[in-house]
C-alpha cells in the first residue's frame, strides 16, 4: 500500500517537471528575434517571476513569517554570493552564446532549479494531508510550471538556444520536484518547518535576479514605457492564471 502512495507520489510530481517545458512551446510560432523582441522578453520575464516571487512569499507567510523573511536573505545572500564566484571563476559558456548573456542563462536555471526543491517538498507534503489534496495541488503546481518554462525560454531563446533545447532545460529545471516529493511525503513532520524557508529563498533569488539582470537588459532594448506596460501585463496574466488555479 505505502509502495503504492509513493509511486503515485513520484508521478505526480515527475508530471508536473514535465509541464514546465511546455511553456517553450509557444516559441515554435515564433521566426524573428528582433532587439526590440528581446528587450519585450526580458519585461515578460520580468513580470512571470515578479507575480511568482509574490506567491512564494504570500505562500510562505501562511506558514511563518519569520522563516519566510530569514530565506529571503538566505536566497538573496546565496544568489549575490554564487554571481561574485562564477564572475570571479572566469568565462560563463553556453554554446556560442556570449559571456553575459550565458551567465543569465545560467543564473536563471540556478534560481529555477533551488525553487524546484520547494516545490517538490510542497507535493510531498499536501500527499501527507490525503491523496485529493495532493492532487490537487499536483495539478496547479503543474498549471504554475508552465509559465516558470515560459519564462526560462524567454531568456534563453532569444539568446540563441533552440526551442527544444529551452523545453528540456525547463524539465531539467524542475526534476528536483520528484526527486524532493517522495522524501517529504514520508517525513512530512521532518521537511514542513522547512517549507516556508524554501519558499522565501527562492523568491529572494528570483527578487535579485529580476532587478539586477532583467530590468536592465529590457531597458536596454525597449523603451521605459514599453517595459512597463509589458511587465504590468504579464503580472496580471500571472495572477489571472493563479486565480483560476485556485477558482
Amino acid at each position: 500500500m505505502l509502495d503504492s502512495a509513493v509511486f503515485s507520489v513520484f508521478l505526480y510530481a515527475l508530471l508536473t517537471a514535465v509541464a514546465t517545458g511546455l511553456g517553450a512551446l509557444p516559441f515554435l510560432f515564433v521566426k524573428t528575434m528582433s532587439r526590440r523582441w528581446l528587450g519585450l522578453s526580458n519585461a515578460i520575464a520580468v513580470g512571470l517571476m515578479g507575480a511568482a516571487s509574490w506567491g512564494l512569499i504570500y505562500e510562505g507567510l501562511s506558514y511563518s513569517a519569520p522563516r519566510t523573511v530569514a530565506g529571503i536573505l538566505a536566497g538573496l545572500a546565496f544568489i549575490v554570493g554564487s554571481r561574485a564566484v562564477l564572475g570571479e571563476e572566469g568565462e560563463v559558456e553556453w554554446g556560442e552564446v556570449d559571456e553575459a548573456d550565458a551567465m543569465k542563462i545560467v543564473l536563471i536555471l540556478g534560481v529555477m532549479t533551488l525553487h524546484s526543491f520547494t516545490e517538490g517538498v510542497g507535493v510531498g507534503v499536501s500527499f501527507g494531508g490525503g491523496e485529493a489534496l495532493g492532487t490537487y495541488i499536483s495539478l496547479a503546481i503543474a498549471v504554475h510550471n508552465m509559465p516558470e518554462g515560459l519564462a526560462i525560454s524567454l531568456v534563453m531563446i532569444p539568446r540563441g538556444t533552440s526551442v527544444w533545447k529551452a523545453a528540456g532545460w525547463s524539465i531539467f529545471s524542475s526534476l528536483p520536484q520528484p526527486l524532493m516529493a517522495v522524501p517529504a511525503f514520508l517525513f512530512v513532520e521532518l521537511f514542513e518547518p522547512f517549507l516556508p524557508v524554501g519558499l522565501g529563498f527562492a523568491a529572494g533569488a528570483m527578487i535579485w535576479m529580476i532587478f539586477s539582470e532583467l530590468v536592465p537588459d529590457a531597458l536596454d532594448d525597449a523603451t521605459p514605457n514599453t517595459v512597463a506596460i509589458t511587465v504590468v501585463l504579464a503580472i496580471s496574466a500571472m495572477i489571472a492564471v493563479q486565480q483560476l488555479i485556485e477558482g
